[in-house]
């Protein structure tokens, strides 16, 4: 019920620093994929919703989280700012294709075909 407008890749990233604090990135991933899908169904927004581009985005958090003494998201951006200002740069350097576009990309995961994200 979260108003779209607020719902920022910042915010993105948020969720997941926060559901790899509580529960791994295992099950982190598990729950922002279902969760961030559904919501973006709910909103009528099907073809919004990227399926590597989420997962990516959780590993390069956790990514940074452990390499990181950071002890808020905060801090962690702060560190990191490529997470929040260049993330597309970012993936870029794992991908040579353009995940954000493919539509296969949308539907299942796509491994990174330059450098693994993890």
């Amino acid at each position: 019920e979260l108003t779209p407008s607020l719902f920022t890749h910042e915010a993105h990233l948020r969720l997941a620093y926060i559901h790899i604090q509580r529960y791994g990135e295992k099950r982190a991933i598990q729950n922002i994929t279902e969760q961030i899908k559904d919501y973006a169904e709910g909103l009528g927004v099907y073809d919004k919703y990227n399926h590597t581009v989420t997962i990516a985005a959780i590993k390069a958090v956790y990514h940074f989280m452990n390499k990181s003494d950071a002890k808020t998201f905060k801090e962690l951006i702060s560190e990191f700012p490529q997470l929040k200002d260049n993330f597309k740069e970012l993936l870029n350097t794992h991908y040579s294709m353009n995940i954000f576009e493919m539509e296969s990309a949308r539907r299942v995961f796509l491994e990174p075909d330059l450098v693994p994200v993890d």
